[in-house]
């Protein structure tokens, strides 16, 4: 039996055919059309569905949070213009017929880690994602931890510091304002005193400046703390770390590990890079299907 699999994202919707083995069959990519509303969006994806040939166990969908997942409701992300309040999961069935699932695609992501990556084997899996926002999800046994109020995991809301900046939807003093690649363009921006990537502050560190590795330090303690409120919470077997910041510079891992250590009682954690890049979110979103 066949599943689909739907990333949405903020520049880009992405939808697949997979098979049970989560091999990527036929896939469809369309941008995310911030003029048009989230079922106008999604209506290009149900066209890609219908001219699947294939028998269909169901829809897996990853989406930014905040979300409702038990009336599968995407509340209102940041990032998604004209999504606000939108009933995909109803949508979804009534425009296909085919039964679907709904989470955050941090929850997918790491859920394709868990049970087919990574994490693959392990009781016990966090996973967290760094790339423009630093987004989490706790796999047990197989299963996603969401928590009485779909909070579970939401690691990028964890407060590590007294730090008072914040915006839309995060704490102040969180990990994700703190840790995130967002963050590090934040922070480079009022240092350097002009807007920069977080790409461009990597190059900066590697060519010396004190600036640059003012911020990544700054920016690898906090997570570092993160780490340790994740061990003293929940101690999963292994921490899977994805995202592009995560990613492209493994050594700013090994930083972040040896200054965690220092508030961890354990003799050693597990941290693993990602096994998924881009496909994470599409086969997580797969594996949401029970058949």
């Amino acid at each position: 039996m066949y599943r689909i699999g739907i990333d949405i994202g903020g520049t880009q919707l992405r939808a697949a055919l997979l098979d049970d083995d989560m091999n990527i069959i036929d896939s469809f990519k369309t941008v995310n059309d911030r003029t048009m509303t989230g079922a106008q969006n999604m209506d290009r994806v149900i066209r890609f569905i219908r001219s699947v040939k294939e028998p269909l166990a169901g829809i897996g969908i990853g989406s930014p949070g905040p979300l409702d997942l038990k009336k599968g409701i995407v509340v209102n992300p940041p990032n998604l213009v004209g999504w606000d309040n939108f009933e995909i999961v109803k949508y979804m069935e009534e425009q296909t017929g085919l039964k679907t699932w709904l989470d955050n695609d941090a929850n997918v992501a790491g859920l394709a880690e868990a049970l087919r990556g990574a994490g693959m084997g392990y009781e016990s899996v966090a996973f967290i994602g760094i790339s423009t926002g630093l987004g989490g999800a706790y796999v047990y046994r197989g299963e996603l931890i969401h928590g009485a109020h779909s909070c579970g995991a939401e690691f990028y809301n964890m407060i590590v510091n007294d730090d008072p900046y914040s915006h839309k939807g995060a704490n102040p003093g969180s990990l994700n304002e703190n840790a995130s690649g967002s963050a590090m363009q934040r922070m480079a921006t009022e240092r350097f005193g002009r807007e920069m990537q977080p790409k461009e502050l990597f190059e900066l560190f590697y060519a010396g400046n004190e600036d640059a590795k003012s911020i990544l330090t700054y920016t690898a303690e906090t997570l570092a703390r993160g780490i340790a409120n994740i061990f003293y919470t929940i101690d999963p077997d292994v921490y899977v770390f994805g995202g592009s910041v995560a990613i492209h510079h493994p050594w700013y891992m090994d930083v972040v590990k040896q200054k965690a250590m220092k508030y961890i009682t354990a003799d050693d954690i597990l941290i693993v890079p990602a096994r998924y890049d881009d496909d994470a979110g599409l086969i997580g979103a797969a594996l949401l299907v029970r058949q």
